[in-house]
């Protein structure tokens, strides 16, 4: 009976597997290839996942995983930016929420925020647009949001990129001008990042970096 019984187990476990593969496989066949996702296909994508994803012109791009660090800077930044934003009929969110650049393009800032509560760009599913955003530089891939992103925010006309970089422990801050972003000011232990946007609003550079880990 034992014998039997192992046999079976050995048996189902393999038409499990089996019928996983299938059902992996035919989920590929069904998505979108690489350069022929729509707007549409994204979005469902990203309602049914929990995974961060971008999408530009008909590709999706999955984000690095945070890791601690990154987490506990952005806690820390969104707690400031909402202690000062929402008091003035502002609403900061924190990742992820979607936000789109244009037809075509969506993004996933760390942090995304609005001026005015009632403006028709705050909406449930996906933001259409914003006056802030932030970003924590991820360490795997530093030029996406030193540089990609900072091309992908002007182009979304939002009037204030926040660029947190752990790794030199700076907070450059860019104001739009025009088509593309000015720098600010680049800030540095020592130093509070001074806001061009919110009038009076600054973040304390060694606070921001020397933030404790949530519930530490």
């Amino acid at each position: 009976m034992v014998r039997i019984k192992r046999r079976m187990t050995t048996s189902t476990a393999g038409d499990r597997n089996s019928a996983e593969h299938a059902f992996g496989a035919l989920l590929c066949d069904l998505l979108p290839r690489q350069g022929c996702w729509s707007d549409d296909a994204y979005l469902w994508l990203t309602d049914h996942s929990r995974r961060l994803v971008e999408f530009t012109d008909g590709r999706i791009e999955e984000l690095p995983m945070p890791t601690t660090t990154h987490q506990t800077i952005l806690a820390f930044l969104h707690f400031l930016f909402r202690d000062w934003i929402r008091p003035r009929g502002g609403v900061v969110v924190e990742a992820a929420l979607r936000l789109r650049i244009r037809a075509g393009k969506f993004r996933e800032p760390d942090l995304v925020a609005l001026l005015d509560r009632t403006d028709e760009r705050y909406q449930d599913r996906y933001w259409l647009g914003a006056d802030l955003v932030v970003e924590v530089v991820s360490p795997d891939r530093p030029a996406h949001d030193v540089v990609d992103k900072r091309l992908d925010y002007a182009e979304a006309h939002i009037t204030e990129y926040w660029i947190v970089d752990p790794r030199t422990e700076t907070i450059t801050v860019l104001k739009l001008d025009g088509e593309r972003y000015q720098e600010h000011g680049a800030f540095v232990r020592g130093e509070r990042a001074a806001s061009a946007l919110l009038d009076g609003f600054f973040a304390d550079v060694d606070a921001v970096f020397d933030a404790p880990v949530t519930g530490a």
